[in-house]
């Protein structure tokens, strides 16, 4: 796609998708933008928007630094904000398999060049009094985190991608038909024997077909519907996820209990905790969205713990997040002129500035990201949900 002037639609109205289409229209590319909802109606809107660079794979470290750059450099435009706030996880006593990976993994992000230390009880409560410490055996403090609002990033994303030149069309239901050329119809009557109607053909209810030199797919837990409908089959799992706002105020670093499976960060409301898990693949189009009684009780028991103030909640809701079998996105050329950009294991939206930059070099002639190709699989894998922000060897 390189050293021309291309034609590319993004389906998907997500975090990776505004960034990857505004990124693309802004080395001139003329792009068009497919949501079948409204930008950051999906998981992006419903994402708890911890941010930070704390991984102990080189690649992973590197995508997570620049994702924080990006965020920190459109801070302050279009009602999005990012706020400062140290990352902390811990491993509490007794439970020695996650101590150990934790003191082997922060020596390793220090080498990446992430801003990470291990820290004992001791130094934690003397540098984090909101948090209680005396069960805690080691943790881990990235000092160059933060957090905001998911769904303000897209929207702002979203009118800077609109003021490159993007086409942005919400409510539209898109299908791809792959070529070359690509196909885009926005209409589910506007193929016949896998060929397209003509625009605007009667009885078509005014859909239209239009052809693309690429098409990029970033529609999270439908992507895989999206592909397979377009004859590509992809090892991708959406899966449910829980979170929870309420007060009082919080006034302490982000934090990630290992050994209780919760997180929690501050919040408007006060502090904003979750997890809630569920390891079992799920219809994108039929899912409860309303948070579970047994997470609201057990998570608000487990901020009492680690903060020692009681929660009285106010929302509780759930998401979805996108499993693949390694762990890792895929992100990359699927065919020829196909792109996909799925796979985030419940951390897309932290990574989101540079994934989208990512796949927009890509599909501009760059290599990539190696290890998140999606050809590496065959598309029919059979592996198990695992959550995204577990700590455990891999």
């Amino acid at each position: 796609m390189s050293g021309e002037a291309t034609n590319v639609a993004v389906v998907g109205g997500g975090a990776v998708g505004v960034t990857a289409a505004h990124d693309l229209a802004r080395e001139g590319v003329d792009v068009t933008l497919y949501e079948r909802d409204e930008v950051a109606g999906g998981a992006s809107g419903r994402a708890a928007g911890v941010l930070y660079d704390a991984y102990g794979d080189r690649r992973d470290a590197d995508v997570g630094r620049r994702a924080l750059e990006r965020f920190r450099e459109i801070s302050g435009e279009g009602g999005f904000e990012f706020t400062p706030c140290p990352y902390v996880w811990v491993a509490r006593e007794g439970d020695d398999k996650r101590a150990a990976a934790i003191r082997e993994q922060v020596p390793r992000m220090a080498g990446h060049g992430v801003d990470a230390e291990l820290v004992d009880r001791d130094g934690l409560g003397e540098r984090f009094p909101a948090l209680r410490t005396d069960d805690v055996a080691v943790a881990g403090v990235a000092a160059g985190a933060g957090h905001a609002d998911p769904g303000s990033y897209v929207r702002a994303m979203a009118e800077r991608a609109r003021a490159a030149g993007v086409d942005v069309r919400t409510g539209v239901l898109a299908r791809v038909r792959t070529g070359p050329p690509m196909v885009i119809a926005t209409s589910a009557h506007a193929f016949e024997n896998n060929q397209p109607r003509d625009e605007g053909a009667a009885g078509d209810g005014g859909s239209s077909v239009t052809e693309y030199d690429a098409v990029l797919v970033a529609a999270g837990a439908h992507t895989a519907e999206v592909l397979a409908d377009a004859g590509h089959e992809v090892p991708l799992k959406p899966y449910r996820v829980q979170a929870l706002t309420g007060g009082p105020a919080y006034d302490g670093p982000m934090c990630y209990d290992a050994t209780g499976g919760f997180y929690l960060r501050p919040h408007p409301a006060g502090v904003l905790a979750g997890d809630g898990t569920e390891p079992v693949e799920v219809d994108p189009d039929d899912w409860d969205r309303q948070g579970d009684g047994w997470f609201v009780r057990e998570v608000s028991d487990a901020v009492a713990h680690r903060t020692g103030v009681e929660v009285d909640v106010d929302r509780a809701w759930a998401g979805l997040c996108v499993a693949t079998p390694d762990r890792d996105p895929l992100l990359g050329e699927l065919a020829d002129g196909l792109y996909v950009a799925s796979g985030w294991q419940g951390q897309g939206f932290m990574r989101s500035p540079a994934l989208g930059e990512a796949i927009a070099e890509e599909m501009l002639g760059g290599d990539g990201i190696k290890g998140f190709d999606p050809t590496r699989f065959d598309g029919d894998e059979e592996f198990d949900i695992v959550e995204g922000m577990a700590i455990e060897e891999r």
